[in-house]
């Protein structure tokens, strides 16, 4: 056995020092499993808290020796994507679990996938990717005024004979038998099935490739605005398809997001968003009153409709949240994610990120014990130990419920 392990990547353990004046209580992992347990029967003693990363987390954090590893490498070579994913979790292990309602022990084997962050569906259709120092990868709109149609060329019915879903096919195959013989940390390695299930959204897709110009196309041609959002919404579902048939996956319903519809107004959504939002909702098979939507930004105006008109239950936010007013408007039933702000997590004090998380924590956002504490949303790379401390620190504090 070769254990791919790299020594220059250990990591000791933290120092109380290094989490300054707001110190979490250390939970062993049956006890932070127990709130999971408890909270999913409905009946929370005290509120889940959860950190979002992804590998950036290990390679654009300066506290993480990486030895050199950028996001090119990773996107064209499947042992660098390995080597990212088998950091960042070991990272997660060391570091971020220990803010969070997660294990802080080493798993019984080590589970991977291939991830093309959130460009694989730009790309797929043509956009290419760029590459920047200090920062994830991103995609470049190719639809301008003269060639916008040129989209619905594309073979939607054939994800795989693309990238990036054809390398991340081929990744995927290279890295289930390379890992056949090696460990890590003296652990086997699994390599799970790539992700791409779900869907960014309709709209946030064509900002990626349309641009702003699919703005005004809502205004002056929204025939073809229509007609490309339902083109994105079954290339979705075509490609979810595919890879379920193709690694046996469940058939469970996927997650969804639309970020950029917090361009819209209520109106304008309802119009032009809502009926393709439905067509994914019943095209994966959530059942209404059952589904979910992650949506960043100023989005919360549209929650009513989402909630009402598509059964959405569960909302995963990023920010500007007003978390009193959203929790009274929804109602006690519905599930809410939310947090403190990524850039007061990352440039504030422990002080301000504890005293954000109390005014969230006692701002009747955990009425009816349906509310996950969070980051807002996905953690920046190099956020100060002690105000992820502080964050969990508040959970402690202001966070349990009556008997808790």
């Amino acid at each position: 056995m070769t254990d791919l392990f790299n020594p220059q990547w250990t990591l000791q353990a933290l120092k109380p020092a290094e989490l300054g004046p707001y110190s979490p209580p250390l939970l062993s992992d049956e006890e932070k499993q127990r709130v999971w347990d408890h909270y999913r029967r409905g009946k929370p003693f005290r509120v889940p808290v959860i950190v979002s990363t992804n590998n950036r987390a290990a390679l654009l954090d300066q506290r993480i020796s990486h030895g050199g590893l950028t996001f090119r490498q990773v996107f064209s070579d499947a042992k660098a994507m390995l080597q990212s994913k088998l950091l960042w979790a070991y990272v997660c292990t060391m570091r971020y679990n220990h803010f969070q309602d997660a294990p802080t022990g080493l798993p019984d084997a080590w589970h991977v996938s291939v991830d093309f962050q959130n460009v694989y569906e730009a790309w797929f259709f043509g956009c290419p990717v760029r590459y920047y120092d200090d920062q994830v990868p991103d995609t470049t709109p190719i639809l301008g005024d003269e060639n916008k149609r040129g989209v619905f060329e594309i073979d939607i019915d054939r994800p795989f004979d693309r990238p990036p879903f054809q390398t991340a096919v081929a990744f995927h195959e290279a890295l289930a038998g390379y890992v056949g013989d090696k460990t890590f940390l003296d652990r086997p390695i699994v390599v799970d099935p790539p992700g791409y299930v779900g869907t960014d959204g309709p709209l946030t897709v064509a900002m990626n490739v349309r641009g702003p110009g699919i703005l005004v196309d809502l205004m002056a041609d929204p025939e073809y605005a229509h007609a490309l959002f339902a083109f994105f919404i079954e290339a979705a579902l075509k490609r979810r398809r595919a890879f379920i048939k193709c690694f046996n996956m469940p058939d469970n319903p996927s997650w969804f997001a639309d970020d950029s519809i917090a361009l819209l107004g209520v109106e304008q959504y309802k119009e032009m968003l809502l009926p393709h939002h439905r067509r994914w909702y019943e095209g994966v098979g959530a059942p209404f009153g059952r589904r979910a939507i992650h949506l960043c930004g100023d989005a919360t105006r549209h929650f009513p409709t989402l909630k009402d008109e598509l059964g959405v239950t569960s909302f995963d936010t990023g920010f500007p949240v007003d978390f009193a007013r959203l929790r009274e408007t929804l109602g006690p039933d519905v599930e809410i994610l939310g947090g403190v702000e990524v850039r007061l997590l990352a440039t504030g004090t422990a002080a301000q990120v504890y005293a954000r998380s109390r005014e969230i924590l006692t701002s009747g956002i955990m009425n009816g014990g349906r509310f996950v504490f969070r980051e807002a949303n996905n953690l920046p790379p190099n956020v100060p130990w002690e105000n992820l401390a502080a964050l969990y620190k508040a959970a402690f504090d202001f966070g349990r419920y009556d008997g808790g």
